[in-house]
């Protein structure tokens, strides 16, 4: 899920006329005391992050002077909390409340409705308040297809001892927030308090949204980098890894740091999994094997090699981690073949410097181990590839075991770019491009990338040269699955003439940025 900051959250209710507070985000203290000057009237301080209770951390204050304001921003700016590190402060201006209430909408999943929630008393959490004073609470769904009426708030909010104009404000604001909650693919849509003022007015004066995943690239104007739920501000890396997922469909990426900066302690190695059940169990064993997990990954939904190449990449722009674990469920719908592969390409590249143990269970595991023997370990690197039938636990004892006891800390390596010759043979695949020397090939006797391809048939040979036997759109939309094997076979088993080129938006420029600042 993707959480808003409530100055977000607020932008979004106000254009379904739901009032707020006058208010404006500041990034620094020149900022907020100039809508001080602007609003001549006492503010409130917020701190923006995604997280309740901010007031008992000392990220809500008030300011009646230009002094006080510049003392209490100086103070809250730059707080760090729970991974948050604070760099924006919504100041508003501070509302005379006669009453508090608390409105939200969730979506109810075992029902399968919009559910509304309301309690004339706020504050606090809605269920400590339906605990202790259950007569002020009141829950209903809502109809997908009739919608939400005024007249259907007003009947349930009188229950709660609301009446006259006070019960009809509240409930038209309900209704408004209800419109924001469906238009903007809500999960959750909570304003605690909704408040009524001495002047009458009904105003949010505090606005948690949070929208569903699957639903953010039609809501552009949020600018929500990553669709998912973290509880900190998402990593440099983890952003770029997020590109990788976003833009392409098959299987999944997940990607997250455990640690930012890993430390040189010779425990931290990098995660790789694949299904939920198999990473829980893969992880326990890291940790009763006494290492830590730099991060968290999952490629499962039987992913491209292309895709685990690039997690392998992304995992391995991590410096200091000590080992490299690959490890999930016997998953029966994932041709691990493909996972090997991936990492066969991205290994290479890497001319990986740290022991890693791949645990591809499930589908062809034999052929994938055959393929992480023949092309890293027989090579010199110190790569061991197992399937299904051992257990995580041992693996980690052989990982332990591979580095010893001084190990290796990786260092990050610059991205390199293949540059081709000009006038190579060229096609786009579905994320990447191909590049075929053809004065490469014509010396080249086995073609070994034909029979490679065999599978798919996206290869034939023209007078003796490798090039597309389907047409390029069709291979561009996807006739070509990136499995990677016409280059590995072309890599060891012919002239070296075939490159692919696996794109990662961002990649270069992080660890241009990561050397530079470790130098």
């Amino acid at each position: 899920m993707a959480k808003l900051f409530e100055y977000q959250g607020k932008d979004v209710i106000k254009k379904f006329s739901v009032p707020v507070p006058n208010g404006r985000l500041c990034r620094n203290v020149d900022e907020a005391l100039e809508f001080f000057r602007k609003l001549k009237s006492p503010v409130v301080l917020k701190i923006q992050l995604w997280k309740t209770g901010r007031k008992k951390i000392g990220g809500v204050r008030f300011a009646e002077t230009e002094e006080e304001l510049a003392s209490h921003f100086k103070d809250m700016m730059g707080m760090e909390v729970d991974g948050f590190k604070v760099d924006s402060i919504l100041v508003e201006e501070k509302l005379n409340i006669k009453k508090e209430f608390f409105a939200g909408i969730i979506v109810d999943d075992r029902a399968s409705k919009p559910l509304v929630l309301f309690s004339s008393i706020g504050g606090t959490g809605i269920e400590e308040i339906a605990r202790e004073n259950p007569g002020a609470v009141v829950k209903f769904h809502v109809d997908i297809i009739d919608g939400l009426q005024p007249f259907m708030v007003r009947e349930k909010l009188v229950e709660t001892g609301l009446e006259g104009k006070e019960l009809v404000k509240t409930a038209d604001v309900i209704v408004k927030l209800y419109r924001a909650f469906r238009e903007y693919d809500a999960r959750s849509l909570e304003t605690n308090p909704l408040v009524l003022t001495e002047d009458g007015r009904v105003v949010a004066a505090d606005c948690h949204m949070v929208i569903d995943d699957y639903a953010v690239y039609r809501h552009k104007d949020l600018g929500i980098e990553i669709a998912r739920e973290f509880p900190r501000p998402p990593t440099e890396l983890e952003k770029i890894a997020y590109r990788v997922e976003e833009s392409d469909y098959r299987g999944t990426f997940y990607f997250i740091q455990m640690v930012e900066d890993v430390p040189p302690d010779g425990k931290h190695i990098g995660f790789h999994g694949a299904g939920g059940g198999g990473s829980m169990m893969s992880m326990d064993a890291v940790h009763n094997g006494g290492l830590i997990i730099a991060n968290f990954t999952d490629t499962s939904g039987n992913p491209p090699a292309s895709k685990v190449y690039r997690a392998a990449k992304i995992i391995l722009s991590q410096p200091n981690i000590v080992g490299y674990f690959a490890s999930g469920s016997g998953v029966a719908s994932q041709e691990q073949f493909n996972s090997a592969r991936g990492f066969v390409k991205a290994f290479l590249e890497e001319d990986i410097d740290i022991p890693a143990v791949l645990r591809l269970g499930g589908n062809y595991e034999e052929l994938a181990i055959e393929i992480l023997d023949r092309y890293l370990k027989s090579q010199g690197y110190k790569v061991e590839g197992y399937g299904k039938d051992t257990s995580p636990d041992e693996c980690i004892r052989v990982l332990k075991d591979m580095m010893g006891e001084k190990p290796v800390f990786h260092k990050v390596r610059p991205v390199e770019e293949y540059e081709p010759e000009g006038d190579e043979y060229e096609f786009e695949t579905m994320t990447g491009k191909v590049f075929i020397n053809h004065r490469v090939c014509v010396d080249c006797e086995e073609k070994p990338c034909i029979e490679a391809c065999s599978r798919y048939g996206v290869l034939t040979l023209e007078e003796g040269k490798p090039v597309l036997a389907l047409e390029r759109e069709e291979v561009k939309k996807g006739k070509c699955t990136e499995c990677l094997a016409c280059e590995i076979a072309c890599r060891f088993h012919g002239k070296g003439g075939l490159h692919i080129v696996l794109p990662i938006e961002g990649l270069k420029e992080y660890r241009e940025g990561l050397i530079e600042h470790n130098r």
